[in-house]
């Protein structure tokens, strides 16, 4: 170290500037007093932050400024910006304690800022409920005080924040918390996708917003725009890196090969080509710095870390049936087709345009993939040796974080409860499916808070290997881990401008473009005798809808009510909104597709069945006389069967009063022209009311203002489809989950076929470099 000079100037604004005197040359601090940190900038260095509660003072070598994290009194190589990511991040490795590993290797579960009162989710403050404690909403919660000081966890997983303000003065909290710990590893805070829309949100040209609102995945594929999609990823990286976010747990690249599956809308289709440069492009977007913002090998402080799931494919759940419960958790492969399951990793996130190379993280799906371990050990993707050390990691040479999906360690309750998911390993303890997931070649556990089961797994690898090739293992996934704490920049500041987070998430340019999105995302797949584009100022009859009594993805139900689909007063900035269907000069309908539930009926179970029915996409009544029979799979500890068949069962959707309300407008209009726009999150059987439609509207997860836009010709649709509606249930029950665009699909009035890659413009059918390209 050499000798400086520090001179102290002390302003109302409490900066001071540091001249530091070195041999012939000098270098100029200057640091800013923050709200609740300090922030020290230097001329060819490294900015950092940090907080005056933590502890941590700042070294000086060579004239530049160093946080002294871990409190020793000098530089080590961990924090020494100036070395690069990789060689901190193995020499803090080998530094810290078992237990320091133990708590990077957990994921938080579910954190909302604040904590809900009640319900899923809750939270107390100082053992109350939010609602009741007075705390501030960025407070945190008695968890979250205990998982980050007693459990080490430094992976936090972000749902809901009540605005960007409060988001970053809550990651300032914690990250004061843990800088002043042990090594003063910073937090590195997740979320899942956030910037989905609400359909009756209005945009307004120059506005802003809590965040930008773009079309969801499945809109995003529609496009058939790579161009589109990066550009999402790089607004959105920006946006979370103000919230405190530095790691996404995006994108879903499962390829959408059973349309029945609940998790569609999260893919981007099931096209593997199209899913493969969809997931390049955003996960180019996600994670790529340039120009200030780059730290070193396109990795930077406008990174975000793309964790890519679900390795590897979670889309061929047998009869559509999803992983998160027993009753899904096998995935079969009828047509023997894993490997273009895994197309989209191998060839898309792990060969990126952008200088980050490959994603920094991957997530293995819940379910069993049945059959594919040449072994015959049938297990979880997140257990399976040979899906992870021996193909993701020895065949495709990936070197990453994976993590598991949440909850996997836990005990299951039922083939019908959201609970644990340890599927295939329901007869070890919890600390023996930590083992086994180590072992496999993970690095860390979704959704688990606490690190005792974790030390317990490494206390039977000593056992097994030995103190040395343990503490050897463990070290490999902490290094893992580290490097994407590095690479972002969080080492050096972690902290947020609540003023500057609040402006720039969800401002006007940012929300302009992703409107811009959602108009290219929706799917024109009829337009009879050229009835679009309508005119404003036309009169509009939009008949009322039934929304049905449905249950969330957490069991918390909803009451059914009847209710105008859309905002009227939205509705009537484009044309004159009446209520007899005489008077309008055409009518919109606004539905959904068919929703028939989750394929388990517990009520089925209780009267003697074996609780297993059809998943439909038809609004009417379904009896599976076509389905196969015995299952390809089954098996539960809570079962005394296997054959999961559902041959011969009927089941009804919760929505059928959609098809009718297009049925009974057609015949209300008396041959005026019937406008249908469909809120798609599955394929639906369209047979059933396509003939009652004059023009349809495909959109999947847009405001409605974006579909008046298209209605109203204030712009033309361009979208395709990135997945087939098919002719019938019966080529839905004869297609294989395992292989994409094998339906035989719908032919409507006008001769086309709503195949994958269809859609319409004003001049009639696209046929495109795009849909060159990809079909």
């Amino acid at each position: 170290m050499r000798k400086s000079q520090f001179s102290i100037l002390l302003s109302g604004s409490m900066i001071a500037t540091l001249l530091l005197s070195s041999s012939c040359t000098q270098t100029k601090w200057t640091e800013s007093e923050k709200e609740s940190y300090r922030l020290v900038t230097q001329q060819g260095g490294a900015t950092l932050g940090y907080s005056p509660a933590s502890g941590v003072n700042l070294l000086t070598v060579d004239g530049f400024a160093f946080k002294d994290l871990n409190r020793n009194g000098q530089l080590d190589p961990y924090e020494d910006w100036r070395l690069t990511p990789e060689e901190r991040a193995k020499d803090l490795a080998s530094k810290i304690s078992v237990e320091e590993i133990a708590g990077l290797m957990l994921y938080s579960a579910h954190q909302s800022i604040p904590g809900a009162s009640q319900g899923f989710g809750s939270s107390t403050y100082n053992g109350k409920s939010f609602a009741e404690s007075g705390a501030l909403p960025s407070d945190l919660s008695d968890a979250q005080r205990k998982f980050l000081t007693e459990d080490n966890v430094r992976h936090v997983l972000v749902t809901r924040v009540q605005s960007p303000e409060v988001a970053a003065l809550w990651n300032n909290n914690v990250q004061a918390l843990v800088e002043g710990m042990g090594h003063g590893i910073p937090a590195n805070n997740s979320s899942d996708p956030r910037h989905g829309t609400s359909a009756d949100a209005e945009y307004n040209f120059g506005s802003g917003g809590q965040i930008s609102l773009w079309p969801g995945s499945l809109g995003l594929a529609a496009t058939f725009d790579p161009a589109v999609v990066k550009r999402f990823g790089e607004i959105a990286s920006i946006e979370y890196r103000a919230l405190g976010i530095a790691t996404a747990l995006s994108p879903q690249i499962d390829i959408a090969t059973d349309p029945r599956w609940s998790r569609v809308s999260g893919t981007f289709g099931e096209d593997p080509d199209l899913s493969t440069d969809m997931a390049r492009a955003y996960t180019d977007g996600f994670q790529t710095s340039s120009g200030d913002k780059e730290i070193s090998n396109g990795w930077g402080y406008e990174s975000v870390n793309a964790m890519v799931k679900h390795w590897p494919g979670g889309g061929s759940g047998e009869g559509g049936r999803d992983g998160h419960y027993g009753y899904g958790k096998y995935a079969v492969f009828p047509g023997n087709n894993l490997e273009q399951h895994k197309q989209p990793f191998i060839k898309g996130a792990f060969n990126l345009e952008g200088k980050t190379a490959k994603a920094s993280a991957v997530m293995p799906y819940y379910t069993i993939s049945v059959g594919q371990d040449p072994s015959g050990n049938d297990i979880a993707n997140g257990y399976s040796d040979y899906l992870i050390t021996d193909q993701l990691r020895g065949k495709y040479g990936y070197d990453g974080v994976v993590c598991t999906d949440w909850g996997i360690t836990g005990d299951e309750t039922g083939v019908e409860t959201f609970a644990g998911k340890p599927w295939g390993a329901e007869g070890l303890t919890v600390a023996e499916r930590h083992y086994r997931i180590l072992m496999a070649g993970v690095d860390q556990f979704g959704g688990n808070n606490d690190k005792d089961p974790v030390l317990e797994a490494y206390q039977m690898g000593v056992k097994e290997y030995g103190e040395e090739a343990m503490r050897k293992r463990f070290e490999k996934s902490g290094e893992r881990l580290l490097l994407n704490i590095f690479r972002t920049g969080l080492f050096e500041n972690a902290y947020l401008d609540p003023a500057e987070s609040q402006a720039l998430v969800g401002k006007p340019e940012f929300m302009q473009e992703a409107y811009e999105a959602q108009l290219k995302s929706i799917v024109m797949v009829k337009n009879k005798t050229n009835t679009l584009p309508i005119e404003k100022n036309k009169k509009v009859y939009v008949p009322q809808r039934f929304f049905p009594p449905v249950m969330n993805f957490f069991g918390v139900a909803a009451t059914g009510r009847m209710d105008y689909p859309v905002n009227l007063d939205l509705v009537r900035k484009y044309y004159t909104v009446v209520e007899n269907p005489d008077e309008a000069d055409f009518a919109i309908v606004f539905v959904t597709n068919p929703k028939s539930g989750s394929g388990y009926d517990k009520a089925d179970a209780d009267k003697g069945g074996n609780g297993y029915v059809p998943i439909s996409l038809q609004f009417n009544d379904y009896t599976a006389t076509s389905a196969r029979n015995p299952s390809l799979a089954g098996g539960d500890p809570f079962e005394k069967f296997t054959n999961r068949s559902y041959k011969g069962k009927s089941v009804k959707t919760s929505n059928k009063t959609d098809m009718q309300s297009v049925n009974e407008t057609k015949a209300k209009m008396k041959g005026k022209p019937v406008i249908v726009s469909m809120d798609m999150d599955n394929p639906s059987v369209m047979s059933e009311f396509e003939k009652s439609a004059d023009a349809i509207l495909i959109n999947f997860g847009v405001q409605n203002q974006a579909v008046l836009d298209i209605i109203s010709g204030t712009n033309e649709p361009s979208a395709l489809l990135p997945i087939q509606m098919p002719a019938d249930m019966r080529t839905v029950e004869e297609q294989f989950e395992d292989v994409p665009r094998d339906m035989r699909c719908h032919t409507d009035s006008e001769g086309n076929t709503y195949d994958f890659a269809f859609g319409m413009n004003w001049s009639g059918v696209i046929n495109d470099a795009r849909v060159s390209k990809y079909k």
